[in-house]
């Protein structure tokens, strides 16, 4: 498998989605989180931008339940900032694995820790292709003069109060 960042798991370090998941990881698995009491491999708020690592460091990273709690709804300047961050530490290839709560779940804004959420539509933003396919055919803004990075969704599921996606950095 490579090497792993698993970003603001606490304590946990169960693989939720990706290749065999629910099951032990393989390969070099960093941990990081912004509580000290979880005892990460890295102790980073994941805000602050630049991350700690090189450049194609990573094979995947994987987040659960942590992107709703960084950065505020309608900042979109922090939300391509730092998936352009992700984008920068995987290599080419590399999968970026998460779940966020579902939007219209009592989760998505009940939680009083959550700061933006992030849905299916939210996605596309992150894929170059789709700006060339829907900017001046469909109501989508462009941030292409601002957003280089490109990520590829390629799987999705829509569960009871979560959404699970995983995307690949297209270099």
């Amino acid at each position: 498998m490579g090497k792993v960042l698993l970003i603001g798991a606490g304590s946990s370090k169960q693989k939720l989605i990706g290749c065999h998941e629910n099951v032990n990881w393989c390969g070099d698995v960093v941990t990081l989180d912004n509580n000290k009491d979880h005892s990460p491999d890295v102790v980073w708020d994941l805000e602050q931008l630049p991350y700690p690592f090189m450049d194609s460091e990573f094979d995947e990273i994987h987040g659960y339940e942590v992107l709703e709690h960084t950065g505020f709804q309608g900042d979109w300047k922090f939300f391509f900032d730092q998936f352009s961050e992700f984008h920068r530490i995987l290599k080419p290839g590399g999968v970026f694995c998460a779940t966020v709560p579902r939007w219209d779940r009592k989760w998505g804004w009940g939680d009083p820790s959550h700061k933006r959420i992030i849905n299916e539509g939210t996605l596309v933003f992150l894929d170059q292709d789709e700006y060339k396919k829907q900017v001046g055919h469909t109501a989508m803004s462009d941030f292409r003069y601002y957003y280089k990075a490109d990520f590829k969704c390629v799987w999705g599921e829509i569960g009871q109060d979560i959404l699970k996606f995983i995307l690949v950095a297209k270099k």
